[in-house]
């Protein structure tokens, strides 16, 4: 397996964990489940270029029921996750309680890192999609299985 793949698992591992603290955080601040989509979809606008989750699962061949995480490369899911990581340690710091506080932080966090990449001539709607990370991580396990 490759180091790239290796990273990218470990990443995307990161992220799953700064997305459950967000979606605590939130369900702390604003008492509603279907809230934490919402403001995850607006993330991912703002880091997209506008594009929904939706449409970037459409455009990266997401099959339905997979998460677009799973389908991201490495950088992508390393962007998502500082967004959420800067999101969560803002929403502590100015004590946001609302739904619109917490979505306004979460967009301004991802169209900070959007215009970083944008900066270094990387357009994330535009990336490849990466393997799945569940065949990337049975790959893994497999190798591990059959070293010596």
């Amino acid at each position: 397996m490759l180091q790239m793949d290796i990273d990218r698992f470990r990443a995307r591992r990161m992220l799953a964990t700064s997305e459950k603290y967000l979606s605590g955080i939130i369900f702390d601040r604003v008492a509603d489940e279907e809230c934490f989509g919402r403001i995850r979809s607006k993330g991912d606008e703002a880091l997209f270029g506008g594009a929904s989750t939706a449409a970037m699962k459409v455009n990266l061949g997401v099959p339905k029921g997979h998460a677009l995480a799973d389908f991201l490369p490495l950088i992508t899911v390393k962007a998502k996750d500082f967004a959420n990581s800067l999101t969560n340690l803002n929403i502590l710091r100015y004590d946001h309680r609302t739904e619109a506080q917490i979505t306004r932080e979460h967009e301004l966090n991802n169209s900070g890192i959007r215009k970083l990449l944008i900066d270094r001539h990387i357009h994330p709607e535009d990336l490849r999609p990466a393997e799945d990370i569940e065949k990337t991580a049975r790959r893994f396990v497999k190798e591990q299985e059959n070293a010596p």
